[in-house]
């Protein structure tokens, strides 16, 4: 009887430990879904991922227009907007003007580079406000919108930097906003992704926000038209490793948007 007693206690031990063990083990790979690791780091997201040869910063601006004043408004800018890039007294350079094709409608896109950062940022708003020609193109341009918005911006070190280019190219920016906490990760995976991107010379630029909507990364890139565009994507698909750091990078991304866009005329980038 004792002997059947001990048998019948160590089962119930055994089965009490297993399943105790059972739910540990799933409690512990329940939290490793949640729970992110947090890799201490001591120094600014811009001074880990920017260029360190250069002291660019890069606004972008978001411009809807008024349906009916979207050819008055593309007149104007092509005016206006080339005399301030090519002043050498304005520390600035127009990267690239456009409409959006496909996307957001009626909207303008406009990228800056200032060759030296925030000074150089300020100094250009101190001239514009003296500039007569500049306030009176701004309050024209003011009746036209419904809405702008713009973000400052710095440039992924691994990217190319923007550089002007013959057309016709439709762009493409790929916007992305990014769960809190996950730049850095975001910077290591897509600096090895950029190489399975630059086959076609299709890569143009890759930005993070410093102020404006944060978490935000922009992917810029040109095709000669859409069916480009599609067989240059579906490539990607086809060399090993792309597949990898997609699975790894969605997971970082909260919302995700795509626009295609055509160069102005004026455009550096067509």
């Amino acid at each position: 009887m004792k002997t059947v007693y001990c048998v019948t206690t160590l089962l119930l031990f055994h089965r009490t430990w297993t399943s105790s063990s059972n739910r540990s083990r799933e409690d512990s790979w329940l939290k490793s879904l949640f729970v992110r690791k947090v890799d201490p780091r001591k120094d600014a997201h811009s001074n880990l991922l920017a260029k360190k040869e250069t002291s660019n910063l890069y606004k972008l601006q978001f411009h809807n227009v008024k349906p009916e004043c979207l050819g008055a408004y593309n007149k104007i800018c092509q005016e206006v907007l080339p005399k301030i890039h090519e002043d050498k007294h304005y520390p600035c350079t127009l990267v690239g003007t456009w409409n959006t094709w496909y996307g957001e409608q009626d909207q303008a896109v406009h990228l800056w580079r200032y060759e030296g950062g925030y000074p150089a940022l300020t100094e250009v708003m101190n001239k514009l406000r003296e500039n007569k020609e500049f306030l009176e193109f701004r309050k024209a341009r003011s009746d036209m919108l419904l809405s702008r918005k713009n973000q400052l911006l710095l440039e992924f070190s691994f990217w190319n930097e923007p550089v002007p280019r013959s057309g016709p190219n439709i762009y493409e920016l790929r916007s992305y906003q990014l769960r809190p906490g996950t730049m850095i990760e975001w910077g290591n995976y897509w600096a090895r992704a950029i190489r399975f991107r630059q086959d076609g010379n299709e890569a143009v630029g890759g930005f993070f926000s410093q102020i404006g909507q944060l978490y935000m990364v922009h992917h810029l890139w040109a095709y000669r038209d859409l069916q480009t565009r599609e067989d240059i994507r579906n490539a990607a698909w086809h060399k090993h490793g792309w597949e990898e750091l997609v699975y790894y990078t969605v997971p970082l991304i909260q919302e995700m948007e795509s626009r295609i866009m055509i160069p102005l005329k004026t455009s550096p980038l067509q």
